[in-house]
């Protein structure tokens, strides 16, 4: 049985957090002496530390309580400051299935977690077999499974996630990064069905926001609420939130190029494919493909030399390139550097 109070830090729960002057007194107009600020400028302000507009807009869209989400400057953040709400240093334990996003391992070395690795199968998916060592496991707090995964592309198999969360009393993070290009429906639809659930998206891929670092937790109010407690008091800038709203607001213009990146896509595969030196087009649920060729590091090479920037993959995944989707233009750019490589 999931209980969140013995999950979570002892030192968390007891700590008071810190109270900031707009934490303390919200109104929007008045002669503001409290927070030590400077009375000159347009950026002079602190900002809303609770982000009250973006989450009330996301909380309509999503039909869910503006308690259940958390902002975050990045993901990144969000999934740091889970590290530090219930794994305690060079105690507990988080368990990652790999080849996975590489912040997880990050992540945990700086908070001093010991990171479990349980490797994806041969189709970079969930294998259902090693699963019953999870419980095994001593210590373990918090499970990460990144779906659609970076750096594979697939969504991974949703009926095995959701056995993981059913049957683990610790805390499972489903890192939606890339949910705007899948045709799988976010596991955001579960999650009142589930108190040991947390879910991390970002305004960085379908929203193209990646500069003004926006990511998103939805999880419990209880969970949310610990996250509150120990972060940053002004942890996402004024501006980044006026962006993001604003952005949000463009619901026809954010699908339109979701769809135009999907498109893209498509055309890509069988032209892709078409080159003797591609051996394997893995399956994609993202705006990126993960392609194995008969030497990455040359082709990544050929590319640099072109101007055209992929990621080569080749040590994580042995013989892998990443290449994300551009526009139509940078695509052309990328097909032709590739016509060009003996």
């Amino acid at each position: 049985m999931f209980n969140l109070n013995t999950i979570v830090r002892k030192n968390i729960l007891e700590l008071k957090p810190y109270s900031s002057a707009r934490s303390e007194f919200k109104l929007q107009d008045g002669i503001f002496l409290d927070a030590n600020e400077n009375p000159f400028g347009n950026y002079n302000r602190y900002p809303d530390p609770e982000q009250k507009a973006l989450k009330t807009f996301i909380a309509k869209r999503e039909n869910i309580s503006e308690g259940s989400i958390f902002i975050g400057n990045g993901s990144d953040e969000i999934i740091d400051l889970i590290f530090r709400v219930f794994c305690n240093p060079g105690i507990d334990k988080a368990l990652i299935f790999s080849p996975t996003y590489g912040m997880y391992s990050v992540l945990a070395a700086i908070n001093d977690v010991e990171l479990i690795d349980s490797p994806l199968n041969e189709k970079f998916n969930l294998d259902e077999n090693n699963l019953n060592r999870i419980s095994s496991i001593e210590s373990l707090k918090v499970i990460f499974i990144c779906s659609p995964n970076n750096p594979t592309g697939n969504a991974l198999d949703p009926t095995i996630i959701t056995q993981i969360i059913q049957t683990f009393n610790g805390i499972v993070v489903i890192d939606e990064a890339y949910i705007d290009f899948s045709k799988n429906d976010s596991f955001l639809i579960m999650l009142s069905k589930f108190p040991n659930l947390i879910i991390c998206q970002t305004l960085s891929k379908a929203y193209g926001l990646a500069s003004i670092r926006i990511g998103i937790g939805y999880a419990s109010e209880k969970i949310i609420a610990l996250l509150n407690k120990i972060k940053p008091p002004y942890n996402v800038s004024g501006i980044n939130q006026k962006i993001a709203l604003e952005k949000l607001l463009q619901t026809e213009e954010n699908q339109t190029n979701v769809k135009s990146i999907l498109k893209e896509k498509a055309r890509l595969l069988p032209i892709l494919n078409s080159f003797d030196f591609v051996l394997k087009i893995y399956p994609s649920d993202a705006n990126f493909l993960l392609i194995k060729v008969n030497d990455a590091n040359k082709i990544y090479q050929k590319l640099i030399e072109a101007s055209v920037i992929i990621r080569n993959r080749n040590t994580e995944i042995p013989g892998c390139i990443r290449i994300s989707i551009g526009s139509e233009a940078e695509n052309e750019t990328l097909i032709n550097a590739l016509k060009s490589i003996k």
